[in-house]
């Protein structure tokens, strides 16, 4: 695929289907616990720990909606919460002892935040499994979601739930790489805004991950 435009590589990932994806991203999920190769401290590994750290494991769902222009489903976090408030960011969480993988995780915690039983996602494959800087180790999950999937937000968590077309997203024209002081240190970050949304951190970089395997060659 490469030299395509993004929305021609789009387009030739809805006509090629669940199998082409298959094809482009990791086959099977990792075993816990997770080894990320990807995270926080890629752009900053200046404030990489010493030690290392045990990581909690999460999952989140990066779900695709085959649309005459494919589409990336996205939600935004309500502002009260204590922890990434207001933040754009894919359904999903932390692990719970009942899951019995984290695939499972991630679409129990699609549905309790957004409402679309698990019967509607065809799950793709996955993503590297990424480190953040407070601690988690989250494995992305990339899911086709069928025709006829309902949204329910959980109110008390997603303040909104929409799409962001894939082309968009694949166009390195519209990523920034930006930086800010967090917590006292200079973090360093990618970054998209699309009608307003600001979609940044984790969430930025496991879509250029998920731009870079559908984009190779």
């Amino acid at each position: 695929m490469s030299g395509e435009t993004p929305a021609a590589i789009g387009h030739r990932i809805v006509s090629g289907g669940v199998e082409l994806l298959r094809s482009r991203l990791l086959h099977e999920a990792p075993l816990l616990p997770l080894q990320p190769t990807r995270g926080d401290f890629d752009l900053n590994p200046q404030n990489r720990p010493k030690e290392k750290r045990d990581l909690t494991p999460a999952a989140v769902l990066l779900p695709l909606v085959f649309r005459a222009e494919p589409m990336v489903l996205l939600t935004q976090r309500t502002d009260h919460l204590s922890r990434h408030a207001g933040q754009v960011a894919f359904p999903g969480g932390r692990a719970d002892p009942e899951d019995i993988s984290l695939v499972e995780t991630a679409l129990r915690e699609t549905q309790e935040e957004t409402g679309i039983e698990p019967a509607f996602v065809t799950v793709a494959g996955f993503l590297d499994a990424y480190e953040t800087g407070t601690g988690y180790a989250i494995l992305p999950v990339v899911g086709l979601l069928a025709e006829g999937f309902a949204l329910a937000p959980q109110l008390s968590e997603v303040a909104k739930i929409f799409e962001v077309p894939l082309s968009f997203l694949l166009d390195p024209a519209n990523r920034q790489k930006q930086s800010r002081e967090f917590q006292g240190r200079q973090r360093s970050f990618y970054s998209y805004t699309y009608e307003g949304h600001y979609i940044w951190g984790a969430t930025a970089a496991m879509l250029i991950n998920f731009g870079e395997r559908i984009s190779a060659p």
